[in-house]
């Protein structure tokens, strides 16, 4: 990958830390409100309660890119969860959201944090990275396979792999 085309600091969340807290919930607000994201906001439940939800979790890690700049404005978040591969017997990391904030957008930020993420993986010796991406979403299905994300297929008669959901909670 490219660097960005204008300097960040890419690093590892403190869910402890107000700075880096503040700035995880409003760019996963702005992810929200996006169309990628579902076009509505957070709800005031998962405001409050993300950053709790994410540090109780030992599996949990994120990571943030700011602007390099006297600003230090917060441009882009990766949210991860650690799963395990029964088949390898390893963890694996599933990237469960990638957020840059649209000023930013085509300017290397995402492929910066996922790099990091990529080493997050490795230290932690994951076997690989799962995500998922809307269809319609090209940019970002470039971004991924720029660093070598691809469908998932055991064997191409039987198809890829489709990501389904089921709501547990309607108040989500």
């Amino acid at each position: 990958m490219t660097a960005p085309r204008h300097p960040i600091d890419i690093c590892r969340v403190d869910y402890a830390d107000p700075v880096h807290a503040s700035a995880l919930v409003a760019l996963l607000d702005a992810y929200a409100q996006d169309p990628m994201g579902g076009g509505a906001g957070l709800s005031d439940y998962a405001k409050t309660h993300v950053i709790v939800g994410l540090a109780s979790r030992p599996q949990a890690f994120s990571v943030l890119a700011f602007a390099q700049d006297a600003s230090h404005t917060p441009v882009g978040l990766v949210n991860c969860i650690e799963g395990f591969s029964t088949f390898a017997a390893k963890p694996l990391v599933n990237i469960h959201d990638v957020i840059v904030l649209a000023d930013w957008r085509g300017q290397g930020v995402a492929g910066a944090m996922l790099e990091t993420v990529i080493q997050i993986a490795r230290d932690r010796d994951a076997c690989k990275l799962t995500l998922e991406v809307l269809s319609g979403n090209q940019k970002a299905l470039r971004t991924y396979q720029k660093l070598g994300f691809d469908a998932y297929q055991l064997d191409p008669e039987a198809g890829t792999a489709r990501f389904l959901q089921k709501w547990l909670d309607a108040g989500v």
